[in-house]
């Protein structure tokens, strides 16, 4: 796996767009808020809404190239598709004699409540993939942290420490191929548990690293100036409102 796969690239075309423009905690609450309207609701239909509605936003809006979309999106829809085809074949209402049945296969019995409660659940967790892959799509990792730090008030040093860890998956990705190629050199097999080993040791000395290198900046020891500041604009009211308004009427329309 590429570092490229566990940490999404947010391009210059992304950061420009209208959704690139708008203040990260503003796309993280309509993430929140989207969850939160998911949980309210069995039927299929608003989740399947809000899953088109933030596709087309991320492609139109986002300027995330339908490629890119589809490359990062696909193993988790494989997921959630895979976990409603679980839960269809194993829902409790396939034994249940008052539900009506559809088809069987051999002793397996599927019902239409079966079918009902997969296909929910599975637009639900599509849902989410969709609404989470946009913002990470359009999101710059390091205006998250600016943005946490001087409107949400976060603690500087917690806000960019997490930062540094995120930014560090790359790296670990790295020193995995590094460690493979150097078994692969001395003729021992690629994958072994000792991987393990070398991978702590290595993860030790980046996080040895990272903090001589954030006591040397200051974090934590007092206030601090910023280079990068970050305001409210009409901009993120009008992306907030938007939103909310689509998830009302996507609920409503499962009423």
């Amino acid at each position: 796996m590429s570092a490229a796969m566990l940490v999404p690239d947010v391009g210059p075309a992304q950061r420009d767009s209208l959704l690139g423009r708008t203040n990260p905690l503003v796309k993280l609450g309509i993430a929140l808020a989207w969850l939160i309207g998911l949980g309210l609701t069995l039927d299929v239909r608003p989740p399947l809404v809000l899953a088109i509605v933030a596709l087309v936003s991320g492609l139109l809006a986002g300027s995330i190239r339908p490629r890119v979309l589809l490359w990062r999106l696909a193993p988790l829809g494989l997921a959630a598709l895979g976990i409603a085809l679980t839960n269809l074949l194993f829902s409790t209402h396939n034994p249940d004699p008052l539900a009506a049945e559809l088809f069987r296969v051999g002793p397996l019995r599927v019902t239409a409540e079966a079918v009902a409660a997969a296909a929910g659940l599975g637009a639900r967790i599509i849902a989410i993939v969709s609404v989470g892959g946009v913002f990470a799509l359009t999101s710059d990792a390091t205006r998250l942290i600016d943005s946490l730090v001087q409107l949400a008030h976060v603690s500087p040093r917690f806000a960019y420490g997490t930062l540094a860890a995120y930014q560090a998956v790359p790296r670990l990705a790295d020193d995995l191929a590094t460690l493979r190629g150097a078994r692969r050199l001395r003729g021992l097999r690629e994958w072994h548990p000792r991987l393990l080993v070398g991978m702590l040791v290595r993860a030790i000395r980046h996080a040895e690293q990272l903090s001589i290198a954030m006591d040397a900046r200051g974090f934590g020891s007092g206030p601090r100036s910023t280079c990068r500041p970050v305001a409210w604009t009409p901009l993120d009211a009008a992306v907030g409102a938007i939103a909310l308004v689509i998830l009302v009427a996507a609920l409503l329309l499962g009423r």
